[in-house]
């Protein structure tokens, strides 16, 4: 028997204390057995410490699993689980940004990143538009992993899961835009689209996936139709140039038109409003003065004459005054030559 410790008993001592307790014979050919079970003890221990602590890494978590059912998430860090294959880890980068690039493989990244384009990867991105024109459309998917147990078990081949929706969901937009709008002013809205699309598909797998950003790298013509493409483009534009002028020119002559007609409509408007109202008025004057003359008709028959005299007489060149008695008209006042005259009688004369 080993003499007694004052501190805690080692484990190997106490291994040691039991082999003791065992009645062997010192001359039996079983003492060989003594370091062949010491030796299993220390493997035994080795195992447990090696099988039972580990640690995950700062840009992920683990999921534990316990005979293949998942006991526990694990963050960064040192942790212990049960050994010799009762508990396992499974590492998930939830910090990590991951992508997957359509159209193109970055072949080295730094400074300035290196890209690779092989035929195999034109299957994938070039596209037929809603215009019937044939594009090349480059993009790149980012996402990050929100669950690390739907990640793992919801889906058997995530990648290519991934891969599949962005193809299907980029090429069905693509399909369903004109050419000219997936080029140049439209590209910002068909990314933000596609990636509504492919974040409501993958939500509905329960991927545990959430999508960062859908960016569309490079929207090009094919190499082999670009001179074609870029004459199409270019009638296109004139086109589009000879319509606005058209439209100016319209905007200009109708709105020019529809003024003047206004304008003549009021000038209208306000000549028969004149003479409704001269009219009115003229009647209303001869109402009058035929009421006055209904009431004194000598002093308004002599009113009327000396207004019509006083009215006619400044047109006039010539005045002439006739005399009673007399078969010539006698000059008064020459005012011009050639003018005609006027011959004045007096009342009574013929």
């Amino acid at each position: 028997m080993a003499p007694p410790q004052n501190g805690p008993p080692d484990f190997s001592n106490q291994v040691q204390q039991m082999i003791e307790k065992i009645n062997w014979d010192q001359n039996s050919p079983r003492k060989i057995g003594v370091p062949v079970a010491a030796l299993v003890v220390l493997l035994l221990i080795a195992g447990i410490a090696l099988t039972g602590v580990y640690t995950v890494e700062p840009d992920g978590q683990a999921v534990v699993k316990r005979f293949g059912r998942v006991v526990r998430i694990s963050p960064p860090g040192l942790h212990f689980k049960f050994p010799l294959g009762i508990e396992r880890q499974y590492f998930v980068p939830t910090e990590r940004v991951l992508k997957e690039e359509f159209g193109f493989r970055t072949v080295a990244a730094g400074e300035r990143t290196l890209y690779e384009k092989r035929p195999t990867h034109r299957d994938e991105s070039l596209m037929l538009t809603g215009d019937l024109k044939v594009i090349d459309v480059e993009w790149v998917v980012q996402y990050r992993i929100d669950d690390p147990d739907q990640y793992l078990h919801r889906v058997r081949d995530r990648e290519k899961t991934i891969r599949d929706i962005s193809e299907a969901v980029m090429r069905r937009i693509v399909g369903n835009s004109l050419g000219s709008d997936v080029l140049t002013e439209k590209r910002v809205q068909v990314a933000q689209k596609a990636r509504d699309e492919i974040q409501e598909i993958l939500a509905g797998f329960e991927m545990g996936i959430r999508i960062q950003t859908l960016e569309l790298q490079d929207v090009t013509p094919p190499e082999p139709v670009k001179p074609a493409f870029n004459e199409v483009n270019e009638a296109e534009q004139e086109r589009e140039k000879l319509i606005n002028e058209a439209e100016k020119h319209r905007n200009k002559v109708i709105p020019r038109a529809q003024g003047e007609a206004q304008q003549m409509i009021e000038e209208a408007e306000a000549y028969r409003a004149t003479r409704v109202n001269r009219a009115h008025g003229e009647a209303g004057r001869f109402a009058a003065i035929y009421e006055e003359y209904r009431n004194v008709p000598e002093i308004t028959r002599q009113r009327l004459y000396l207004e019509m005299i006083d009215e006619v007489l400044p047109g006039l060149a010539h005045i002439y005054v006739v005399e009673e008695g007399q078969s010539q008209p006698l000059p008064l006042l020459n005012i011009g030559d050639g003018q005609p005259g006027l011959r004045i009688q007096r009342q009574g004369d013929q």
